[in-house]
């Protein structure tokens, strides 16, 4: 296969923030911030998944004409790093199946290039499905093509009998595979025992570059990112949150992001008599989301699952303490600068695990027993952007960077 000619590279992924959707993707859009002043272009592929409840006869009549449509409506705009985006709807009937879905993205993304292939020697695809399996069929000849998996549902993906097949076939055939952390990387390699030694790491990048006007002198202003869905834990940090403000009146509490328990939540604060100091904000840009960590005092993330815990990771390097379940992806994300960051606590069906955490927690930063420096200095040699991007270079273009990529010493972020 052929060695990249130029720097020149694309990505393709089914997230990235829209106005509508400002987090869905953000990692991705942070990932391209990070990668793309190294390269000669990036163009970014969006396909995004337009749901909607059709039938057989709707689903083609739908897709035949945006097919028409997407070779004449695509047209690249600037997005993050100097890149350029180019959005596209793919039209999806409800309820379809992975196998279908990455099929689907395949076909769509081919309409929307006009027939040709992808015009870049390097692909980096977001998801096995439908991300990568869209990269490989849109691929040049002798086009380097490398995935990093995300998902969070990767379980029910393999649960599907086609949907695996073309997960084992895009693992055998992608130049090189990562997983953003230790639990999809187990998951897979359980999985697919025969795509062990292709399996790496490689984190989402952070941004340490911006740093918060004064430094949190008290644990009192709390902030929530993330989606209002039973996963994240939220019901349980609502209630946490009322126990801790009884005993500190001066509480508040911020939550945003968008999900099916918003009205339940906003009911119980009332019935909780803590309506006056939680605050729903709804979704954000993941800029504004940023300056909103900078002016509050601590994360509290009681999330039930992560792959990576990304926003953990910009909590402190936004100079905030975090209050994080040990849930996946925290607890190695955070190894070895636990104490220093934070308090990790249990994923525990209850608040006293969130409420006691908090009061441990509190003490210690009053005791001084916090140190948010070397927390930052250590997280941003493993996911600054700088050690990422590095990372990815030396995979994407190893005829122009040092270091040999299956090395972990020379790799650096990558392992």
């Amino acid at each position: 296969m052929e060695e990249a000619a130029s720097r020149d590279a694309a990505v393709v992924t089914p997230w990235y923030p829209t106005r509508e959707l400002p987090f869905r993707g953000a990692f991705v859009q942070a990932m391209v911030d990070a990668t793309a002043p190294g390269c000669d272009r990036m163009v970014v592929y969006h396909c995004d998944t337009w749901v909607s409840a059709m039938d057989e006869v709707a689903v083609e009549a739908v897709e035949a004409a945006n097919a028409r449509l997407l070779s004449q409506a695509v047209r690249p705009v600037p997005t993050v790093g100097g890149a350029e985006l180019v959005h596209l709807a793919v039209t999806t009937p409800r309820g379809q199946d992975f196998g279908p879905l990455a099929r689907n993205h395949e076909r769509q993304l081919r309409a929307a290039l006009g027939g040709k292939p992808i015009d870049a020697p390097v692909i980096h695809a977001h998801v096995g499905l439908p991300g990568a399996w869209a990269a490989l069929q849109n691929a040049r000849p002798g086009a380097r093509v490398y995935v990093t998996e995300h998902a969070t549902y990767l379980d029910r993906v393999l649960a599907e009998p086609e949907a695996r097949a073309l997960y084992d076939e895009m693992l055998h055939r992608v130049d090189g595979f990562l997983a953003v952390g230790e639990p999809i990387r187990n998951v897979l390699k359980a999985e697919f025992p025969h795509h062990a030694d292709k399996i790496q790491l490689i984190p989402n990048p952070i941004s340490f570059a911006e740093t918060r006007a004064e430094p949190v002198t008290e644990l009192r202003r709390w902030l929530f990112l993330g989606g209002l869905i039973p996963r994240k834990g939220v019901n349980w940090l609502v209630e946490a949150f009322a126990r801790c403000r009884a005993e500190h009146p001066e509480l508040t509490l911020t939550l945003v992001g968008e999900g099916e328990l918003r009205a339940e939540l906003e009911e119980r604060t009332v019935e909780l008599g803590i309506d006056d100091a939680v605050s729903f904000l709804g979704a954000v840009p993941p800029a504004r989301a940023l300056e909103l960590m900078r002016e509050h005092d601590l994360l509290v993330h009681p999330s039930r699952y992560e792959t990576f815990g990304m926003t953990v990771v910009e909590a402190v390097a936004a100079g905030m303490p975090v209050l994080v379940t040990k849930c996946g992806g925290p607890q190695e994300t955070l190894a070895g600068v636990e104490d220093d960051a934070g308090e990790l606590i249990e994923v525990e069906e209850n608040a006293e695990t969130i409420s006691d955490g908090y009061r441990r927690l509190r003490t210690r930063f009053e005791q001084g027993g916090l140190d948010l420096a070397r927390a930052q200095k250590t997280l941003a040699g493993r996911y600054g952007y700088e050690a990422v991007a590095e990372a990815h270079y030396r995979l994407w273009y190893p005829e122009t960077s040092a270091g040999d990529p299956a090395d972990p010493a020379a790799a650096g972020a990558l392992k």
